[in-house]
């Protein structure tokens, strides 16, 4: 069967102006679903790539991505990391410590995950990943017991720079004749970071020397080792990966991952890009199945049209490529259109949004 055949009348057809006036709405009716169901898949879907890419950034970018540790201690913590850090999705390492306290200002009490970092690290390898580092960070000096809080936890103590506060930590509990006692210490505090996520009302950072004294540990002593990733969705794999080569030098390690605080959030908008896609290609199919419907009543239409062609030979194979290229021109039309406009309107979408005073994420700029 020569196709060619079925493909000119095909075309011809879809290019004539229908004598059926319903058919011809439907065949509209059916591009322009297509169209616009292509439009909104690709807005959505790029809108929740944005939104997972800053939450990605702004929150991963300022946690912990991946943390080794090792609960007897690194005796040269450069000299062991190195093959670790030597893998291309490692961006850097530095010694870090973790732990919940609560925080007691003159008007309020919060609690958050504090960090002990060295400024001098994190600056260096803030810079690699892009992460918000504030100026703050370089007044942490060890013995100092100065604090960077997150602007929305510096919101609720009601504090400024420069006001005192009383961290409690039960990592450095220690009991006596009334019961347990928290360790608790006085900071400064240093400087006020923002970036635009959750994170700045619920982490703080500390030097690292002076986070080990408030959890009553050697300040010296190190037992973890903050691993900086060229993408942090890489952690579960490296995370294996880590351990074995910490095994092939004769170190027991164990490893922490930013699942274990921010896992069911990203789980979550993971959840919601597959079910928005979902819904968005059931509107796509809609439109297809009323491509279906217009290709139905162009059949009735041309009846006369098909027994011509059959009585000169055309075998019912090649009548029915003919309905199937005038149906996938028009499914085609609204694709190429739909993914055009739909392309255009997504690298144009924040230009858009701020002409209406409308911001996806809800938050000003960090």
């Amino acid at each position: 069967m020569n196709f060619g055949v079925s493909f000119f009348i095909g075309y011809r057809y879809w290019r004539a102006k229908k004598a059926n006036a319903f058919a011809s709405f439907l065949t509209l009716f059916a591009v322009s679903g297509i169209f616009l169901g292509v439009v909104a898949l690709i807005l959505v879907s790029s809108v929740m790539n944005g939104l997972e890419g800053q939450l990605k950034q702004r929150i991963l970018g300022a946690i912990p991505q991946l943390t080794v540790i090792n609960d007897a201690g690194f005796t040269q913590w450069q000299q062991d990391i190195a093959p670790i850090e030597a893998l291309p999705q490692v961006l850097g390492a530095s010694p870090t410590v973790t732990t919940q306290a609560m925080i007691q200002s003159v008007e309020n009490i919060g609690a958050a995950q504090i960090y002990g970092i060295f400024p001098e690290q994190e600056a260096r390898l803030a810079a690699k990943i892009g992460s918000v580092y504030s100026a703050a960070f370089e007044s942490l000096e060890p013995n100092h017991y100065r604090i960077v809080l997150g602007v929305e936890l510096a919101r609720t103590l009601s504090v400024d720079v420069g006001d005192k506060i009383r961290l409690l930590s039960g990592d450095g509990v220690v009991y006596s004749p009334i019961g347990p006692v928290p360790s608790q210490r006085k900071f400064v505090v240093a400087g006020i970071f923002e970036t635009g996520s959750q994170v700045d009302a619920s982490v703080a950072y500390v030097h690292y020397q002076d986070a080990r004294r408030l959890m009553r540990l050697e300040s010296q002593s190190i037992n973890e080792v903050r691993l900086y990733l060229t993408d942090p969705f890489l952690a579960p794999s490296l995370s294996r990966q880590a351990i074995e080569l910490m095994a092939t030098q004769g170190i027991e390690v164990r490893s922490r991952d930013w699942r274990a605080d921010f896992g069911q959030l990203f789980a979550a908008v993971k959840m919601e890009k597959s079910m928005m896609a979902l819904m968005l290609s059931l509107i796509v199919a809609v439109a297809a199945f009323n491509i279906v419907s217009a290709l139905v009543m162009m059949v009735v239409d041309k009846t006369a049209d098909v027994a011509v062609l059959k009585t000169q030979g055309l075998p019912t194979l090649g009548v029915m490529n003919i309905f199937i290229v005038q149906g996938s021109l028009n499914a085609i039309l609204g694709l190429a259109s739909g993914l055009l406009v739909g392309v255009i309107l997504a690298l144009n979408l924040n230009s858009i949004l701020n002409l209406f005073g409308v911001s996806i994420l809800g938050t000003g700029q960090s």
